[in-house]
């Protein structure tokens, strides 16, 4: 048995459990369940409730809210690499007449649109959605809060957009492209956008009194693409599996890296937190660690998904109250309790089945001035580029398949890396982005940008 395979230690249950019911007691919530994974597959589910005899499983249904922009945010990104649209373009170009078509399709998705957070009143999530019937009405009078691409501006009406999008280019109603192209691809039969049983009642909580009243039920109409979907955690937990791997029937685990890479800064107030936003993702850095996701709430529910790619662990949780527990902090804790407990074993080293001998040589110790950086040739056929002592800029580095190198992350992400060639064929330096890397501090043999002085290296005198 390998160890992705592996069931949890007792003792990594039994905190798991512990934190589920600590959440639940101190949030007083009706019900909450929760879903760990690790390894591609669920290997914990629990929950506590406040009726006796027996507890939720991972085939009841919550409310999941906001979450439901993530399963929106596919939707456009499997267009985007269709090439039916660019996330570039302005809304108008697709959807013209709304009033809010100068917002690019990659500002709604990272909520950077400058379009206002809510529709007009009464508000969306606690009224029929009949009351909405059309995009004007949950656009209103005065779509915009801020200039579009100035800041960064959670935005319902945002992804109701979106919604609207994905049904004039497919010519479907949304709920019916999502359920074709991601929720029966991966498997996702407990997802959709009314509950069928079996399902959780949503409730609200006195805050001064341990006592409950029902939340009204209520069919959002326009706005279901930014919060109506019902699921399990069992649902969910396959779909963190996929958006941590990918899945090449629905999108590639290159474009669920891009949704995962932050297009949105955090506001002034968030900096220290280290929250961020991608493409229909939340990322935070929690605990130490890289932590991407979603969080939704509608009346009667929370709901939260959390991954850590690095470690390979993703968590769901799911309550039936207004508010109440720490949603997102419980499902962080719930990934970081299993990442530390038992921390992830790497894969064996392998190395390169056959090795380019153009790129083989190209790899050791390189100068950016007198800054000396290692240039490495990895398993996975990518360059890797850092500094050899200290902090500074590194990222790895796709073949083009001319010659060429596109860094993937950091300060060189989208930056071409090349090799300059002296008319004999040897390496005179390195390119990237006008930054001219030589064998030896300021080569003078090299392109050096400014040139080197004649005099070269020498003492104080």
């Amino acid at each position: 048995m390998t160890p992705a395979q592996e069931d949890l230690l007792p003792a990594t249950r039994r905190a798991l459990l512990h934190r589920v019911a600590v959440g639940q007691a101190e949030g007083r919530a009706p019900s909450l369940v929760a879903a760990v994974v690790r390894g591609g597959r669920a290997v914990w589910h629990g929950s506590r409730t406040s009726v006796e005899g027996h507890g939720p499983d991972e085939n009841v249904q919550y409310r999941i809210g906001s979450i439901t922009k993530t399963f929106t945010a596919v939707l456009v990104m499997r267009l985007r690499d269709e090439g039916v649209l660019d996330l570039g373009d302005p809304l108008e170009k697709h959807l013209p007449s709304t009033g809010a078509g100068e917002a690019t399709i990659r500002e709604l998705l990272a909520h950077t649109g400058g379009l206002a957070a809510e529709s007009p009143a009464p508000w969306w999530e606690r009224t029929p959605g009949s009351l909405r019937p059309e995009l004007s009405d949950v656009l209103g009078e005065r779509p915009f809060a801020h200039p579009a691409g100035a800041r960064f501006h959670y935005s319902n009406p945002g992804y109701t957009l979106l919604g609207a999008l994905v049904e004039k280019l497919r010519g479907a109603p949304w709920e019916d492209v999502l359920r074709r192209e991601v929720l029966e691809p991966l498997g996702l039969e407990r997802t959709g956008g009314q509950p069928q049983a079996p399902h959780a009642g949503g409730w609200a909580v006195h805050p001064w009194a341990d006592v409950m009243m029902p939340e009204p039920l209520e069919d959002l109409g326009r706005m279901a693409p930014a919060g109506q979907l019902w699921s399990t955690s069992g649902d969910l937990a396959r779909f963190a599996v996929f958006l941590a791997r990918g899945d090449e029937r629905v999108l590639s685990a290159q474009s669920l890296r891009e949704m995962r890479t932050p297009a949105a800064p955090a506001e002034a107030t968030e900096v220290v937190d280290g929250t961020a936003y991608g493409l229909g993702l939340q990322i935070q850095h929690r605990h130490g660690r890289l932590l991407v996701g979603h969080s939704g709430s509608l009346p009667g529910f929370l709901a939260n998904l959390t991954i850590s790619v690095a470690d390979d662990v993703a968590a769901v949780v799911l309550a039936n109250c207004t508010s109440g527990p720490q949603i997102a902090a419980l499902g962080a804790d719930l990934v970081r309790l299993v990442a530390e407990a038992e921390p992830r074993i790497p894969e064996p080293w392998r190395p390169l089945r056959e090795a380019d001998s153009a790129t083989l040589d190209l790899a050791g110790p390189w100068y950016w001035g007198t800054s000396a950086f290692g240039l490495r040739l990895t398993a996975d056929g990518l360059l890797w580029l850092g500094p050899l002592s200290g902090t500074g800029r590194r990222s790895r580095f796709r073949a083009n398949g001319d010659g060429t190198w596109t860094g993937l992350e950091g300060y060189f992400a989208g930056e071409v890396l090349r090799a300059v060639r002296r008319p004999d064929g040897s390496v005179s330096h390195l390119d990237l982005g006008s930054f001219v890397f030589t064998r030896k501090p300021y080569d003078e043999t090299a392109d050096v940008p400014g040139g080197v002085d004649p005099g070269g290296w020498r003492g104080i005198g």
